[in-house]
């Protein structure tokens, strides 16, 4: 297992490389997989579409008990919404897998809007296609309630365009309008866009897929263009 970070091979950590290097055989779905196609030079190469999760899985798990050195690449981290669970769940306890992490999502988010996960932080998928939507509202409410700074993956598609808007408002119950609020479009990829706005100012239609949302708390605040999550140092 094989974290590929955001996307740029500057960030993929020498321990990925090396195991992509070593492989016989690279499993991933095809987006990810087109990142990292230099890397794959005299590779078996298995690249396949949304919701074939599953079937990779079992795939590279089949492909490993015949000895193949096999390599399932997750963008991020493949133990944060990655593929680590899937193959973990289809392995049989006899096969050895080693998860190699990477720089997730939240993590390089914050790095391009400043430091706004400085303090405790919750990370909610607005995606219900495998988890129900009244479960994800009511995580939002008690990330919300709880004063969390909030990072939101997966928070808009053409499919579910309002849940970003449904998410703002829950959380808007429980925090002020103007605080502050940043997203970052195609993070570690050509084309990389960060802002920073305010909760209520939050501009949805910027957002897709690619994007990663953060909501500060109570104590973030923006100083000189960058948004800060004090932690309670005495400076």
């Amino acid at each position: 297992m094989v974290g590929l970070g955001p996307g740029d091979v500057a960030l993929l950590t020498p321990q990925a490389s090396q195991a992509l290097t070593d492989a016989d055989v690279v499993v991933g779905y095809i987006t990810y997989i087109q990142l990292i196609k230099p890397l794959l030079e005299n590779k078996v190469v298995v690249a396949s579409g949304m919701k074939k999760e599953t079937d990779r899985a079992k795939l590279a798990v089949d492909e490993a008990l015949q000895g193949k050195q096999v390599v399932v690449i997750s963008s991020g981290d493949p133990g944060v919404y990655g593929m680590a669970g899937p193959v973990l769940e289809v392995a049989p306890p006899e096969l050895v897998i080693d998860i190699i992490p990477g720089v997730t999502a939240a993590t390089s988010a914050a790095a391009a809007l400043g430091a706004p996960l400085i303090h405790d932080f919750a990370i909610v998928s607005l995606s219900d296609l495998l988890t129900p939507w009244e479960t994800i509202a009511k995580r939002l409410e008690a990330a919300a309630a709880a004063d969390f700074v909030i990072v939101l993956y997966n928070p808009r598609s053409r499919g579910r365009a309002g849940h970003l808007r449904i998410a703002q408002d829950i959380i808007l119950k429980y925090r002020s309008g103007s605080t502050p609020t940043g997203y970052v479009k195609n993070i570690g990829r050509i084309g990389q866009k960060a802002v920073i706005s305010t909760l209520a100012a939050l501009d949805n239609e910027q957002v897709d897929m690619t994007t990663t949302v953060i909501v500060g708390n109570s104590q973030t605040k923006v100083l000189h263009g960058r948004m800060v999550t004090p932690r309670g140092y005495a400076l």
